[in-house]
């Protein structure tokens, strides 16, 4: 009877070693599984948030060339005001201006 039950022991050991083992590579597919779904889940957010990061950086792309065009026209039309402005005030004075020369030229000082 004893050897009976050392043998149904080994037996009952062996059966206990491979259920362990089944266990163990059970928990261990489950890891990886896991483990491979995080890193899609990590990837498919790293990728929305770089297309985020892209099109804000595209906007401001967009933002910035197109207002340099516009700042240019900007200047140019204020420029051309300006240069306006300063002929009108000189064909008013220059009448003035010539006369005060004219006259400083024909007074003789002493």
């Amino acid at each position: 009877m004893d050897s009976f039950r050392g043998q149904g022991g080994i037996q009952m050991l062996q059966t206990a070693e491979q259920e362990a083992q089944h266990i163990v590579s059970n928990a261990r597919n489950l890891k990886m599984t896991r483990l491979r779904q995080a890193k899609e889940e990590a990837d498919g957010e790293v990728a929305l948030y770089r297309s985020q990061l892209e099109a804000e950086y595209q906007k401001n792309i967009s933002e910035t060339s197109g207002s340099a065009g516009s700042n240019v026209k900007r200047l140019e039309e204020e420029t051309d005001i300006k240069i306006q402005n300063l002929k009108q005030t000189a064909s008013k004075v220059s009448s003035d201006v010539v006369g005060m020369l004219v006259k400083n030229v024909k007074t003789v000082r002493t």
